[in-house]
């Protein structure tokens, strides 16, 4: 069995924007400011570590951010859905076809680990045309303010879902920053870096991943055989 957990911004899609000004609603609507809202750089982080950093100088600390995020969560996917006829996302180039193929495996789990919350993930993926439920294990972007720490519950619910403890060669992280591949180190994962995101691609290989793919077209040939 081959647990594969995919990120979604520049791995699975491109959202070009919703992401940002739903977050601009949001932190509005719940601080009161957005902080250097425009300036600042999303890739490889989760929601919860960017409110951190955002807010930081404005006296809101980690731990606040935490408290706040259920209520945070909601009112950005409420945001985001007002907004979404404004915005198109699209899956990244042959993300669809590989989802679709590990769905009709029966030695594959499919799974997410994001950035993005948990409600904010299902609208972006609907609005690409993925199902949320394809992805039957999940960890996000509301969860912590670490991506190391995402990878790892991941693992922990996937081997819930399959009634053992997995090895790191069972799993599988596909990403598009150098965060991702670090994310896959965290628990021994095979790391799979796909040059369809944010990330430049010397960046990508600065980190060393064991893979590093142009797109998702050559992953069954290249990492699952």
């Amino acid at each position: 069995m081959k647990v594969i957990l995919f990120d979604i911004d520049g791995t699975l899609l491109i959202s070009r924007g919703i992401g940002r000004e739903a977050k601009r609603r949001a932190m509005l609507e719940c601080f009161g400011t957005t902080g250097d809202l425009d300036s600042h750089v999303f890739g490889g982080k989760t929601d919860w570590g960017i409110l951190a950093e955002l807010l930081a100088s404005h006296g809101r600390s980690s731990a606040d951010i935490g408290r706040d995020m259920p209520r945070y969560e909601a009112v950005m996917a409420r945001h985001m859905r007002a907004i979404s006829g404004d915005y198109v996302a699209e899956p990244c180039p042959h993300a669809m076809e590989l989802v679709q193929a590990l769905r009709e495996r029966d030695d594959t789990l499919i799974g997410l680990v994001t950035g993005n919350t948990s409600q904010t993930a299902a609208i972006k993926l609907e609005m690409a045309g993925f199902a949320s439920d394809w992805f039957v294990v999940g960890a996000y972007g509301n969860e912590s303010p670490h991506r190391d720490d995402l990878t790892r519950l991941a693992r922990q619910r996937a081997g819930a879902r399959l009634g053992r403890d997995l090895n790191g060669a069972e799993l599988i992280v596909i990403g598009d920053t150098p965060a991702d591949i670090q994310a896959a180190r965290a628990i021994d994962a095979v790391a799979v870096a796909v040059c369809t995101g944010y990330a430049a691609r010397d960046k990508l290989i600065g980190s060393d991943p064991d893979f590093l793919l142009a797109d998702l077209s050559a992953f069954m040939e290249l990492v699952m055989n």
